[in-house]
This record gives C-alpha cells, structure tokens and sequence, in this order.
C-alpha cells in the first residue's frame, strides 16, 4: 500500500481543502476591510487551475497521471481583485453582500471537502477491518 497511489484522493483533497480555507480567511479580510480607504479586495485562483489540471490528466476519476498535481501544478494565486475599479468615492471596492455570499459558497465548498476526506478515512478504515 505504501507504493501504491491509494492516498492520492486524500493529498488532492487535502490541497483543496487548504486553497478553501485560505480562501475563505482572504474573505474574512475583505469583510473587514469593507470600510477601509483605497482598500482592495483580494481573492485566490484555485479552482480553474485544480479544473485545467484535472482535465491534463485525461482520465476519469482519480489515477496515477493526479500525483503530479498535489505537488507540481495546485499552486493557488492571491491575487487583488479590479484593483484599479472602485464604484465608491473612497476607492475600495469591497461588497459586503457580495462577500458574504462568497464566505456563504466557500464555507460549503470546505464542508464538502471535509465529507470526502471523513469518506476515505471510513473506507480505509473498512478495507482494514477496524
């Protein structure tokens, strides 16, 4: 089991897991800065690079050709958000409604990630018999 690519999934999973969790803390940033002067929302670019590099692989499901994306390729980007557009006189372009719905869909994203590891761990603990 140690040379097979059994927890593939999980280090996958895992990576996502950490792209939404930093995600969602960038959010919280936003939120609170909604107030701030010239303050500029700020987001990651996660998902279209896990999407493209899944596609890469040109295998349904979870296979050998994924083990170059856990460390290779799944690099979320921070990146400022229309940096240069603001539709308020004080230059920030936050949307505190716009935000929490994010935070909202975010949240749910990391729940799901979370139901799939606690899945993989049942199933490995049922392959064991414990």
């Amino acid at each position: 089991m140690i040379g097979s690519h059994a927890f593939d999934y999980m280090n996958v999973t895992d990576k996502a897991m950490d792209a939404s969790y930093q995600r969602m803390t960038l959010i919280a940033n936003n939120i609170a800065n909604a107030d701030t002067p010239t303050y500029k929302r700020k987001d990651i670019d996660f998902q279209d690079i896990f999407l493209r590099e899944l596609k890469k692989t040109r295998q349904p499901g979870v296979d050998p050709a994924v083990k170059h994306l856990i460390t290779d390729n799944l690099n979320p980007k921070i990146y400022t958000d229309y940096s240069n557009y603001s539709y308020r006189i004080d230059k920030n372009n936050v949307d505190p409604d716009t935000e929490n719905v994010e935070l909202a869909s975010e949240t749910l994203r990391y729940q799901t990630y979370t139901t799939a590891v606690n899945q993989e761990i049942q199933h490995f603990k049922t392959a064991i018999g414990s």
